[in-house]
């Protein structure tokens, strides 16, 4: 067997915020069908997560887990829930047009659920599907009351206890083995590709401590011209001899991630990236300044415009996102965002990915930190050096 993350006291207070609101809101069970939602409830971390699966949080029962029947096994051998607490859906459901999982599901959820009753369903997350929302929605029995809830969980899942910081801290020391990794195979001539696979065996190879795991979004290298693009990934063309790189990394433990972005170039940088590259810069010092407990998120976001507006720039998207337990597609929570307008406020131990960047036409400057909000400021949770990395020397031996 595995052990879980963490203990039992741990999850078992994690359940217990999330019935706090359930009760705010007038819920008497809440199914919930992000795996990043079910990991923190439960711990288990598969990769099931390509069928319908779902935990179901009840004010009066104690916690069960939907998966496929062949991942029941796999969700008692690495949590704490008992065999009972988890209901294995039969092959003859899976991804059958016919029978959906969601219909088996509320058949065997009938019994505890009462007249007038209200279930609600987390439905804005990326692996609760049209389909599993219409199954549910009609199998449910006609006397409770169907509710679609925004993120419960999730806003529960914002601010860390100290026991998750610490795990962060540790995908932190991995996102700077990655960097290191980095830096080292990055240059004129290797083959992105072969870059891309020395940091993916550092994430995964993790520390002397702590091993690493796969990320929710893969290892992001952008090479010349695409770094004027955040998202597209690495080709297998070598890197050239006077070019700008984009990176950003993270490392995972247990689905805790600590990502961060820098930008390096091969060989000598233009003016023109130099000077974008300290206007940018200023500017997330002044945005990290202003993260402590009591601000708002806004204030984040107001305070790098306020940066680049006096060299005559402007960029409308976020400046960051909270993170924490992260699944393919995403290791953003998806509740607060670093933006102009956005008044939430921020509480000592919430955990934030600070993403500053300008993507021009064909090139642009990126820059982030992962920080964790503290009564009086924030702390890193990687400690990469910042500005504009150099690398001129080929590579010895370079593939």
């Amino acid at each position: 067997m595995t052990e879980p993350a963490f203990d039992r006291n741990e999850y078992a207070a994690r359940e217990q915020r999330v019935r706090a609101r359930m009760e705010q809101v007038g819920l008497d069970h809440l199914v919930v069908g992000d795996p990043a939602g079910i990991c923190y409830l439960t711990g288990f971390e598969g990769f099931s997560f390509y069928v319908p699966q779902a935990v179901v949080v009840s004010l009066a029962d104690p916690l069960t887990v939907i998966v496929r029947e062949i991942d029941a096994s796999s969700v008692v051998a690495t949590t704490h829930l008992t065999a009972d607490q988890v209901l294995g859906y039969p092959e003859r459901f899976v991804q059958n047009p016919d029978a959906h999982p969601m219909t088996w599901a509320a058949a065997q959820l009938a019994e505890r659920l009462h007249a007038g009753q209200r279930v609600g369903v987390e439905v804005d997350a990326a692996h609760w599907t049209v389909a599993s929302h219409r199954a549910l929605t009609v199998a449910l029995p006609a006397s409770v009351e169907l509710i679609e809830t925004p993120a419960i969980v999730a806003w529960v899942r914002a601010r860390k206890s100290p026991t998750e910081i610490a795990m962060m801290r540790e995908a932190g020391r991995i996102t700077e083995q990655m960097f290191a990794t980095a830096l080292d195979s990055i240059r004129p001539g290797t083959r992105q590709c072969d870059a891309v696979a020395d940091i993916t065996r550092a994430q995964i190879a993790g520390t002397r401590t702590v091993g690493g795991s796969w990320s929710a979004i893969p290892p992001l290298v952008l090479a010349g011209e695409h770094t004027a693009y955040p998202h597209v990934p690495w080709t297998d063309a070598p890197f050239g001899d006077d070019e700008p790189i984009a990176l950003e990394l993270s490392g995972a433990v247990h689905r805790y991630h600590a990502p961060v972005a820098r930008t390096m170039y091969l060989g000598t940088p233009p003016v023109r990236l130099r000077d974008l590259a300290a206007v940018v810069d200023d500017g997330a010092r002044a945005a990290l300044d202003v993260i402590r407990e009591g601000a708002r998120c806004e204030e984040v976001a107001l305070a790098w415009n306020s940066v680049i507006e006096r060299h005559g720039l402007t960029k409308s998207s976020r400046v960051g996102y909270p993170i924490g337990i992260g699944f393919p597609p995403d290791w953003g929570e998806q509740t607060m965002s670093l933006r102009v307008g956005d008044r939430t406020v921020m509480e000592a131990g919430m955990t934030f990915h600070v993403m500053i960047g300008m993507w021009l036409d064909g090139w642009g400057y990126s820059t982030s930190e992962s920080v964790v909000v503290t009564e009086d400021g924030h702390e890193r949770l990687a400690a990469v050096p910042g500005g504009l990395v150099g690398a001129t020397k080929p590579r010895s031996g370079g593939k």
